[in-house]
């Protein structure tokens, strides 16, 4: 038998199968999404098996020199869906595979051999295999890998990987009774009023099954470890070492909750769902509901459906509102049947969370973008929450987006995929105001609560009238009313540090990062500047780099700078700040949530962390700081992504009983993205930069390609964009329009300059071809390291 093998080096000569031939022992055992141990001309390396075949064209093959995994970790539906992948975002196919897998899966394993659930007293091995388990390698010294995996599909035996970093199943001592119920009540007889604590012990026992930690034991009984440990000698009880799951959870309980009785709205928004899903069908449904309109619960009841069907579901939510709040809500519905996969969770516990999933212990996955490949085989619903996120789109190789893979995966297994949002993306509303999707409005409150009320106020008048502050009176004034109220406030504000940049009074001079076209930030908690794009840091100047004059000072606001004013102008008020400089510890963004929800605060102050998925009964009033930070950005999305987030923040007041209000700061008050969100207002804003988009050519009315090409220099940056610029010019259409080459907006990061060409097209379908032809073409310099080529075929970062 062969193994059609992919090897685990991206590079445009091995992006191909591999023929190697499988030893004759282990023919039975290999099959496709397994990772193999192949030789590639003088070294070893790991691969991917695609598919086993009975013959090659090539005579001689080498032999595949050890298998890493017992069962596939990829199943054929994710190994097409790779190969999909590689077509659509023209990426190594090792690289579309690789971004399937929990990060501690592309390290060094080493297996072990344990006993499974059903343990054959007859076999050989069982002597041989103490509660520690067995090496492989010494396993298949005294068996066949033919007797292993008989035993494995009888659950006779188990295969524990154990990874050599720092992510290997964490095991604990623990306790457990070696007798029956009955031999129990004997030994306990046996004491009469002798040892009583010993006897508190099998009482324990006689009550609880299964097995316990010493330290738990001890806390429950009050005992010690040496009582313990005699009843251990007397082999009344045993010990052994048994696999903890590293549970980010753990300690937490979370109280069941029953679903809410739905109101006529949610009744008619979950109906076609539900429909779908009795028969079996794939749809795209896009569910356009304003924040607070109950989203969640319909998700939480379609899910509940899917589970009665037998089936499972994956839930997506961005990043940052991923929040306690958020997985609270599944875990205390669906109970031990939710995996949770973010960022925030370690190695070992993304790889633990994983493994759940590929042992069917789990039905539901809700998680971060890469949740969407979890390794289900009968899926019966995707749902993505907050669709309009960019958040759902990876910047590096692969560059996928999470709602395609989600559709083409809701194809596969024929179950509804469900898109939420406030504020849809123009290109989900298009595709649903077609048909391509269903369009399921929900445009009313739950409660029937009134949207809070949105007032913009001119900071040109405020300068004007001399306020150089950066709150406006009409801030100031509702923050004080809020603290004689003990109601609650959230304040946003989408730049961390304390001011923006660092500039000469005298002579203008700006002071920038030495490795990137871009000023640096002033952080005031450590008295340094900071480049944001690759770290750089060095101390504030005592006088002008330039000029030498003493007058240099901090421009513009961030986070930590308004933490300090509030305080000055607000001394009573208890401020909670979130941003990244705040939550890089593990835990901290949801300790200092609770420290909000608990009201040990009076104001929580953020980023755009604080924008998404929060629920906080007292909160009333909801303050942006600068509310056109982003409208200015060389991005056609700008409006886009400043209405979607003022929405999105707006919506975080007057959720329960107590009405909301919201004041947004804004030096372009006129802007119809800002005066549209305030009158929360979706439709008009969709049909005004519609109008734009149609008019300047953008999407939906014209699909983008992005090349960006970088080198440390800058005569080599622009020769190669201009030649890939004057390559696709004669070869597409002249429907579609090359632009460039042009420097990026950022021209130098990482003393590395960048320039650009955009391609819109209405259709070329060709381009992936030309596009392909140009990452060959270029190949070599890139293996060289000096040149960086980057294709999107859907960019959502412009910069």
């Amino acid at each position: 038998m062969i193994a059609k093998v992919i090897v685990d080096v991206p590079a445009n000569q091995t992006d191909r199968l591999f023929d190697y031939a499988i030893p004759k022992e282990w023919e039975e055992m290999i099959e496709p999404g397994m990772r193999v141990v192949v030789p590639f001309g003088p070294r070893k390396i790991q691969g991917f098996v695609i598919s086993v075949v009975s013959e090659s064209e090539h005579a001689k093959l080498k032999e595949i020199s050890e298998v890493k995994d017992v069962t596939p970790v990829l199943t054929r539906e994710l190994l097409d869906l790779g190969f999909w992948l590689t077509e659509k975002t023209l990426c190594y196919a090792v690289s579309a595979l690789q971004v399937m897998l929990p990060a501690a899966m592309k390290a060094n394993v080493t297996k072990t051999v344990v006993l499974g659930n059903k343990v054959n007293h007859e076999a050989a091995w069982v002597r041989m295999i103490e509660n520690s388990g067995l090496k492989w390698d010494e396993f298949l010294s005294h068996f066949s890998h033919k007797e292993l995996n008989r035993a494995i599909k009888n659950d006779e035996l188990e295969v524990r990987y154990d990874v050599k970093e720092k992510t290997a199943p964490k095991t604990i001592l623990s306790i457990s009774a070696a007798l029956t119920k009955d031999e129990l009540r004997n030994e306990k007889e046996k004491m009469g009023n002798r040892a009583m604590k010993q006897q508190d012990i099998i009482s324990f026992f006689l009550d609880n099954d299964g097995a316990i930690s010493y330290k738990e034991l001890m806390d429950v009984l009050d005992t010690t470890r040496s009582t313990i440990k005699s009843l251990v000698s007397k082999a009344i009880l045993k010990e052994e070492e048994v696999e903890l799951y590293r549970d980010p959870y753990k300690g937490r309980s979370f109280k069941p909750s029953e679903a809410m009785e739905l109101t006529d709205l949610q009744k008619n928004a979950i109906s076609p769902i539900l429909e779908s899903l009795e028969n079996r069908q794939h749809g795209t449904f896009l569910i356009h509901g304003v924040t607070g309109s109950g989203k969640t619960e319909i998700y939480l009841q379609s899910i509940h459906r899917v589970l009665e069907q037998g089936k499972e579901a994956i839930v997506l939510v961005p990043e940052i509102s991923l929040t306690p709040q958020m997985v609270t809500r599944f875990k205390s519905r669906f109970g031990s049947e939710v995996a949770v996969l973010h960022s925030g969770l370690s190695r070992g516990e993304k790889y633990d969370e994983w493994r759940k999933i590929h042992r069917k212990e789990v039905k539901v996955v809700v998680g971060a973008r890469s949740a969407v490949f979890a390794p289900f085989t009968n899926l019966g619903i995707i749902i993505i929450d907050e669709e309009h996120e960019s958040s759902y789109k990876q910047e590096e190789n692969p560059r996928y987006h999470a709602r395609d893979v989600a559709i083409k995966r809701g194809e596969h297994y024929q179950c509804p995929v469900v898109l939420g949002s406030a504020t849809p993306s123009l290109e989900s509303y298009a595709r649903a105001s077609k048909g391509v999707y269903t369009l399921i409005e929900l445009l009313e409150r739950v409660n029937k609560q009134a949207m809070p009320e949105v007032s913009i106020v001119d900071m040109r008048e405020e300068l004007r009238s001399g306020n150089r502050s950066m709150f406006s009176n009409e801030l100031y004034d509702k923050l004080k009313v809020r603290l004689e109220k003990k109601e609650q406030t959230v304040l946003f504000l989408n730049r961390r540090g304390y001011s923006t940049f660092v500039m000469c009074r005298d002579c203008g001079f700006v002071v920038e990062c030495p490795h990137c076209d871009i000023s640096l930030t002033y952080h005031k908690m450590n008295g340094t500047m900071r480049c944001h794009y690759c770290g750089h840091e060095e101390r504030f100047p005592s006088q002008c780099p330039e000029c030498e004059s003493e007058h240099i000072r901090f421009f513009g606001t961030g986070t930590q700078r308004v933490e300090e004013e509030l305080t000055k102008i607000l001394p009573e008020a208890r401020v909670v700040r979130m941003d990244v400089d705040t939550t890089r510890r593990k835990g901290s963004h949801e300790k200092l949530l609770n420290q909000f929800g608990e009201g040990k605060a009076d104001i929580l102050l953020g980023t755009q962390m604080i924008a998404k998925g929060l629920d906080f009964p007292n909160v009333t009033l909801v303050g942006v700081l600068a509310g056109d930070a982003m409208l200015h950005l060389p991005d056609f999305r700008a409006s886009e992504k400043t209405f979607q987030l003022l929405t999105q923040v707006s919506g975080r007041a007057g959720r329960h009983i107590l009405p909301g209000e919201v004041i947004v700061q804004s030096y372009t008050p006129e802007h119809y993205s800002i005066e549209m969100a305030a009158d929360h207002d979706f439709q008009s804003f969709y049909k005004r930069e519609m109008v734009t988009r149609k008019q300047f050519g953008y999407p939906p009315f014209y699909f983008l390609a992005m090349v960006n090409v970088s080198h440390e220099e800058l005569t080599k940056t622009v020769d190669v964009t201009e030649k890939i610029t004057s390559f696709l010019k004669s070869k597409l259409s002249n429907a579609s329009v090359v632009l460039g080459p042009v420097a990026s907006p950022i021209p130098r990061i990482k003393d590395r300059y960048r320039y650009q060409c955009m391609i819109k097209y209405k259709t070329e379908p060709n381009l992936n071809d030309h596009l392909k032809e140009i990452q060959k073409h270029y190949s070599k310099d890139i293996s060289r390291g000096g040149l960086q080529l980057t294709i999107d075929t859907q960019p959502y970062m412009m910069m």
